[in-house]
């Protein structure tokens, strides 16, 4: 049959979509784009704007495989089955467990066109449902998942609800993994979870990210690690001193921040203060010099008021991030913040947003023009007409002239000039 996927959201979703596409093939499927026999769409819900994401990729594929048999999985249809199953055209709901048996599902109903909604509760979940990791068509890169779940339960995230306990891939399967993947010619692997500071909790002998990316590290020196979002308490001292001796991980740490205020992070539940969070950054930045640090804030919490927006904004000064994903909060029902006192009117949110957004551009480029006249070793990506793009260590792209080599080839470069697309710069 001819199987065709979309995807929203997160680098979990992202790999998980990778996984279903290898499993249709496996099974003698092929994978299109349009015409398709089966639609399958993994699904999004960590904000109100994501569900309005869902209806539109829905309605996308429905235009552009008119007979085609359509399945939601992920996190809407997990957190809202009956809604997703209520949706016009919609013949199959999954949710965020057993994944490789929406395809036989979908096969089922080519022949047999019946709904069917197989959604259970998540949290009964205990098993980390291995899927195969792979590198996508014209890629150098690729995804490692190692982790779902989440307990933290911050009063603004759903996610907990969409995918259950922590649960974690055997650190022995993670590592014959990334072995698969340096023999497929993967260049760069990205360890991603949902939050995969809690990875190894659940299993025997309790082994952490540490001795997960040691492993890892360890077990394909010619390939580079590059670690997904990042809780500040996982930067320990012991993390700093026993990674920063692996050549092959990246030069990168996303730091999940949120808000730079005590008082705002405590109504988010995030079990950090700010003084503990710039410990982190001090220890990442002596462990490892000229390391890109990144990072998410929300702008407009409840009760955010000015004095507690403008600690944010100092905050943000003090750390000199990299690089900030910047999001207005955004209400999403089933959560103890949609419901709290002195909410902040959409107006201001946006206007908070746009002000960190200003800031981080100024950070972001006085990062990037500190390299400018270095010379880096950086692995090529699929050339485009106007350049050809290539990573290195940090968390910039890196732009070169077009034609500059074969894709997946690693080579020197001097950088010369910063855009806000990427670093340009020149073959050594």
């Amino acid at each position: 049959m001819k199987f065709c996927f979309a995807t929203l959201g997160c680098k979990v979703n992202q790999f998980e979509t990778q996984a279903l596409s290898q499993l249709a093939q496996s099974r003698g499927h092929t994978l299109v784009q349009s015409g398709a026999d089966v639609c399958i769409l993994n699904t999004c819900t960590v904000t109100s704007s994501g569900d309005h994401k869902n209806l539109r990729a829905l309605h996308k594929l429905q235009k552009e495989n008119p007979d085609a048999v359509i399945a939601l999985c992920g996190c809407f249809a997990q957190t809202e089955p009956e809604q997703a199953a209520g949706l016009e055209g919609v013949d199959i709901v999954c949710g965020t467990s057993d994944r490789a048996a929406v395809l036989e599902l979908c096969e089922q109903a080519v022949h047999d066109r019946q709904k069917q909604c197989t959604v259970s509760d998540i949290r009964q979940q205990r098993i980390f449902e291995a899927l195969p990791a792979g590198i996508l068509p014209g890629h150098t890169r690729a995804l490692l998942k190692v982790q779902d779940g989440c307990d933290n339960y911050c009063t603004y995230c759903i996610i907990p609800y969409a995918r259950g306990h922590v649960r974690s891939l055997p650190l022995e399967a993670a590592v014959t993994e990334a072995k698969k993947l340096a023999a497929a010619q993967v260049q760069e692997i990205i360890v991603t979870g949902i939050e995969i500071a809690s990875y190894g909790r659940d299993l025997p002998g309790q082994p952490n990210l540490i001795d997960l990316t040691a492993a890892l590290c360890t077990a394909v020196p010619q390939v580079r690690i590059r670690l997904g979002s990042l809780e500040p308490r996982m930067v320990t001292q012991a993390f700093c001193d026993q990674l920063n001796r692996f050549d092959n991980l990246a030069c990168h740490f996303h730091l999940s921040l949120q808000s730079g205020c005590d008082a705002t992070l405590q109504r988010m539940h995030r079990r950090y203060t700010t003084a503990q969070y710039f410990a982190c950054v001090q220890r990442l930045r002596a462990a490892f010099p000229s390391c890109s640090i990144t990072t998410d804030v929300i702008t407009g919490f409840p009760g955010e008021t000015e004095e507690e927006f403008a600690q944010t904004m100092d905050f943000l000064r003090q750390c000199a991030f990299a690089s900030i994903h910047v999001f207005p909060y955004s209400e999403r029902t089933g959560t103890p913040a949609a419901v709290m006192p002195d909410a902040i009117s959409p107006q201001i949110r946006s206007q908070r947003a746009d002000t960190v957004r200003q800031l981080a551009a100024q950070m972001s480029r006085q990062f990037c023009q500190d390299f400018l006249g270095k010379t880096i070793p950086v692995v090529l990506e699929h050339g485009r007409t106007d350049a050809q793009p290539a990573h290195g260590k940090w968390h910039f792209a890196v732009l070169l002239p077009p034609e500059s080599g074969k894709q997946g080839a690693e080579v020197m470069v001097q950088l010369t000039e910063y855009t806000k697309n990427g670093i340009k710069a020149k073959l050594v």
